[in-house]
């Protein structure tokens, strides 16, 4: 069930802003919030980061990011 904006319906800009609000609120939500503010924060999440794969599939990839990245950063 989507609350607000089908995010399909979002531009790129919007996309990524709510995604940053999302990834800004986290922790409070998690900390603070009511099981049904953090279960619908983590569908909300779920629904806008499924958008964001769909749109850009061939994002760019730190390598750092990666567990070879990271073996090559611990040695």
């Amino acid at each position: 069930m989507t609350m607000g904006v089908d995010p399909a319906e979002l531009g790129d800009e919007d996309l990524f802003r709510e995604l940053r609000h999302l990834h800004e609120t986290r922790t409070d939500t998690l900390f603070h919030g009511s099981d049904d503010a953090l279960e619908r924060h983590t569908s909300r999440t779920e629904e806008l980061e499924g958008e964001y794969l769909k749109r850009f599939p061939e994002r760019h990839v730190d390598p750092e990011r990666l567990r070879e990245g990271a073996r090559l950063r611990d040695a």
